[in-house]
């Protein structure tokens, strides 16, 4: 035990957790900011009834058609103050009155106002006479999983993980560097490769904490739900989060200045940022550009997170997720070793 305290690589990730913990701005930013982020994503996205739509009708007896279903709040417009009302967003929809047939007019590309013709359609017919053929019944489904925090959660906890990773080594390297640090560090018998390694054992250890503190809050605040095996999961958060540390460490491998090493580290996370499904499905972009995005590290994170956490998915059969974080973490650490600055 003596001779563990006493080596480089143990005292150096001491310093490392040491100089963290002094830091109150980068505690809040790894561990309270992705929890308030999620409490106001869950309140701005939680489940809710169905929205009254406003819709209007040019005359006394379509509105009341469309007052009919539960689904409309319908008023009564001639044909130019519906037209103004549609203008203003203040109705989705203005039904008139035609000689043998109503007409619909509205925006087909506003998906609410699409969603009020349908509702009015039905409600139009039914007040005309119109009888289902078919019977349908309803039967609700509530199940956790299903939600949008659900589906968000493992997508903050992959963003948490790349922010913090990559934030935390490129900026302790670069201070270091600027400091003059790193050339009395080269100068002490220390083996180079223990003070790059050092980064990788502190991030490890305080994955722990970051990954525990954000899932326990999640699971007893919002019951998301953890269907996979925790060890795999665990597995998977350690994966991601060494990958983004090399990551990180690549960054910061020749960067001199803060500034320098800020704006690499925004052009390599933002564009993970935006199309890696952190806050929606990057399946809504388009087909040609889904190789790109299903090549980056965080969507590869993220899937294997969604499918562990959400569908109980063993390891097994996310050989394409792992495969992808495993390349970037092995051809980016390898990078930094051959490239790495210390002066």
């Amino acid at each position: 035990m003596s001779s563990l305290s006493q080596s480089s690589l143990f005292q150096l990730t001491v310093v490392r957790l040491r100089l963290f913990f002094r830091e109150p701005e980068a505690v809040f930013w790894i561990f309270a900011f992705p929890i308030l982020l999620s409490v106001g994503l869950s309140i701005a996205f939680r489940n809710r009834p169905a929205d009254v739509l406003p819709v209007a009708g040019t005359t006394m007896q379509i509105t009341q058609a469309l007052n009919a279903d539960k689904g409309l709040n319908a008023i009564t417009l001639d044909v130019a103050g519906g037209r103004n009302a549609l203008a203003t967003g203040q109705i989705l929809l203005l039904a008139i009155q035609q000689p043998s047939s109503i007409q619909f007019l509205y925006d087909d590309t506003n998906p609410d106002a699409r969603t009020a013709r349908l509702i009015a359609d039905r409600a139009i017919q039914k007040a005309a006479g119109q009888r289902d053929s078919v019977e349908i019944r309803n039967e609700l489904n509530h199940e956790a999983g299903s939600r949008y925090i659900d589906f968000v959660i493992p997508g903050l906890l992959g963003m948490n993980l790349m922010s913090s990773a990559i934030w935390a080594l490129g900026f302790s390297i670069v201070e270091a560097r600027q400091k003059k640090l790193l050339k009395r560090l080269i100068a002490s018998p220390m083996p180079r490769w223990q003070y790059l390694a050092s980064f990788l054992f502190w991030r490890l250890l305080l994955l722990v904490i970051e990954v525990g503190a954000f899932l326990g809050f999640s699971h007893f605040a919002f019951g998301v739900p953890a269907r996979g095996s925790f060890w795999q999961l665990a597995l998977l958060c350690v994966l991601a989060s060494l990958t983004f540390s090399a990551i990180g460490l690549l960054i910061a491998s020749r960067a001199k200045t803060m500034q320098a090493v800020s704006g690499l580290m925004n052009l390599t996370m933002l564009p993970m940022w935006i199309l890696s499904g952190v806050f929606f499905s990057a399946s809504r972009f388009p087909e040609i550009v889904q190789p790109f995005i299903r090549a980056l590290p965080l969507t590869a994170a993220i899937d294997a997170l969604r499918a562990n956490m959400l569908q109980g998915t063993p390891l097994a059969y996310l050989l394409a997720p792992l495969s992808v974080l495993l390349a970037w973490l092995l051809i980016t650490f390898s990078l930094s070793l051959c490239i790495f600055r210390w002066r």
